[in-house]
């Protein structure tokens, strides 16, 4: 039986104790969930259905970007004196950093990073470009074009489009493996900026011993955008058409939550290794018609159709509106040259975006081949873009930060800090140029020259319920009839661990809300950087009744990473999650609580973790 400890926040003495918890199933094979979105104060209900449907026909989300240019500085000085005030500047940069560059491809070495069995190694681990030239890139120039490139659903991606897109993957694959082009050196571009090939040298010499990692931080959404960019413009020189656009596995809407067919069809094995876009590392419990799993544990739940839809729905709406209310907790932490993840001792560690740890690392984990030593292809880094499902995940993650844009809620912006718009990466163009790009240059996506086919997004009105209500009770019978002894952070996620964190204030006015987010940080997240971790948190939830799920408010969202670092021995690397407070607690009527009951459940690889603070803060919306 695993065991529970409870702890309390309270600097002068941390309460623990120790229990059981019940793990039971969580939901019947049948059953009917009722979908709460709040909006000038109405509920309504959605309905979903497990029958494949090619009818998608859905209106238009609206959009109201707020493009008003705000003075950060006399914003939060303006609420001083009041809860948002002075105490909650931690945040703001330091004026003396360095943004993070990219080396020169020849800069490059053999990457070593977050295989754990390089000897068995199915892809290989030389994973840098090849050397065209000596001569430092070029700043990027976007060409003067004026089609735009429509990246179709691929659950409705038509014939003539299916055949386009083989085409060129086929193209791709028949140039020689040395070829920048290739299949194989665009699948290595992840494993080299992933894995340990390149260092922050190109930032300072004084960081050439650190590596350059572009996960679990701010650089997370801009690297992709930049790395499918080109992909994409390769793509379509090699069919000689200029409008191609990569499909996007549409796995956030009930219609496209299973494997798309082009990536699996025809069902004759001699025919889908003929396939282009075939992998043969896939999860084969996975394939058509199983229903991807957002929240994905590394254990299939064994629900029903109905039951998994809901858990996605409910689990898209925390990371893309509850626990996304700012840009670091959409985008990620803070990440600039001298930071290194693998050091808790640096200054600062970056924390992890809510897309990133949830639905992004679920999926890559989720279509993987658990068979394999190191889980290729998508359940590694190196060996994730060998997969061409790898591409169409990335381009609905990168869908969701457009999405995240246009919902209309105030905080919804790229970060403005210039070490964040000043971050570069290398690529090999189409025209086999190496150029250098920046973040600022990818935020518009009409400067890009593509976009996403319109495709509904059930979950903006998926606002989980309570299981239960009055959770003092919970709190207090979770606390009653125990001995407690003092402890200390950090805490040791061996077992399921319980805090008592207090809040920084109560009772909120509507108008107060409207000036911060109540957010639950836990920093100094440090684990074995070569496994698969996973934990999921819990706020004033009870142990007595069925296993809490993301349909539920009561849960506060995952922390989950997959492997990161070297092998031969254990790395640890330091992290930081953010959860958003202010909707959950307004759900569960705990609005008035001085503290709140916070549960944390290993689910997978977090023997090792350890986590130094646990606290509440208002974070200011600008």
């Amino acid at each position: 039986m695993m065991a529970s400890y409870i702890f309390s926040t309270v600097p002068s003495a941390t309460e623990v104790t120790t229990n059981n918890f019940s793990h039971s199933s969580i939901f019947s094979k049948t059953s009917t969930h009722r979908f709460k979105y709040t909006h000038e104060n109405q509920t309504h209900r959605f309905k979903v259905s497990c029958n494949k449907t090619s009818d998608d026909k859905y209106d238009t989300l609206e959009t109201s970007l707020d493009k008003k240019n705000v003075d950060r500085r006399n914003l939060l000085l303006g609420l001083g004196g009041t809860l948002y005030g002075a105490a909650n500047l931690t945040f703001l940069p330091s004026a003396f950093s360095v943004p993070i560059a990219a080396p020169n491809v020849s800069d490059c070495a053999i990457a070593s990073k977050g295989i754990h069995n390089i000897k068995d190694a199915v892809r290989g681990v030389a994973c840098c470009p090849p050397v065209l030239t000596l001569n430092s890139p070029k700043n990027y120039v976007f060409p003067k074009e004026t089609a735009v490139r429509i990246r179709p659903a691929a659950q409705r991606a038509s014939d003539d489009y299916i055949d386009k897109y083989k085409a060129a993957i086929k193209a791709m694959r028949d140039l020689p493996d040395d070829h920048p082009h290739s299949f194989k050196q665009q699948a290595k571009i992840h494993c080299a900026y992933c894995n340990g090939s390149y260092t922050q040298k190109e930032s300072g010499k004084e960081y050439e011993h650190l590596t350059l990692q572009i996960h679990n931080s701010w650089l997370f959404f801009p690297f992709h955008r930049w790395y499918l960019y080109f992909y994409e413009r390769i793509l379509g020189k090699l069919i000689d058409d200029p409008t191609f656009a990569i499909p996007y596995w549409n796995w956030d809407n009930p219609t496209g939550m299973i494997i798309p067919d082009l990536f699996e069809k025809p069902i004759q094995v001699r025919e889908r290794k003929e396939n282009p876009v075939f992998d043969a590392y896939r999860d084969a419990r996975h394939l058509p018609p199983a229903l991807v799993d957002i929240d994905y544990n590394g254990e299939d739940r064994g629900v029903s159709c109905i039951d998994q839809i809901t858990i996605n729905l409910s689990a898209m709406y925390k990371q893309m509106i509850s626990n996304a209310s700012d840009p670091t907790s959409f985008f990620g932490g803070r990440y600039v040259a001298g930071m290194d993840h693998d050091d808790k001792n640096s200054h600062g560690n970056p924390s992890v975006g809510s897309i990133e740890a949830g639905c992004h690392t679920a999926v890559h984990r989720w279509v993987a081949d658990p068979r394999m030593p190191n889980n290729e292809d998508m359940g590694n880094f190196y060996s994730a873009g060998y997969d061409p499902i790898f591409y169409a995940h990335h381009a609905n993650v990168d869908r969701m930060w457009k999405i995240w844009k246009e919902l209309g809620i105030r905080g919804h912006r790229e970060p403005t800090d210039k070490d964040w718009l000043d971050a570069s990466y290398v690529f090999y163009d189409e025209n086999e140029e190496l150029v250098r790009v920046y973040n600022r240059d990818c935020v518009d996506l009409n400067k890009l020259n593509y976009d996403y086919e319109t495709s509904r997004i059930p979950w903006a009105r998926n606002r989980p319920i309570p299981r239960a209500k009055n959770p003092q009770m919970a709190a207090r019978s979770a606390r009653m009839g125990r001995s407690f002894h003092d402890v200390q952070f950090p805490v040791k996620l061996d077992g399921i661990v319980k805090v008592l964190v207090k809040r920084p204030y109560v009772n909120r006015t509507k108008e107060e809300k409207e000036k911060a987010n109540e957010i639950l940080m836990l920093n100094g997240i440090c684990f074995d950087s070569e496994k698969f971790v996973k934990f999921d948190v819990y706020v004033d939830d009870k142990d007595d009744e069925p296993e809490t799920t993301a349909a539920d408010s009561e849960f506060a969202g995952s922390f989950a990473q997959l492997p990161h670092h070297q092998s031969g021995e254990k790395m640890f690397m330091t992290s930081a999650a953010r959860f958003g407070l202010t909707e959950l607690l307004e759900d569960i009527e705990a609005e008035d609580d001085e503290s709140i009951m916070v549960t944390l459940v290993p689910r997978t690889g977090s023997d090792d973790i350890t986590i130094s603070e646990i606290k509440i803060e208002l974070v200011p919306i600008v």
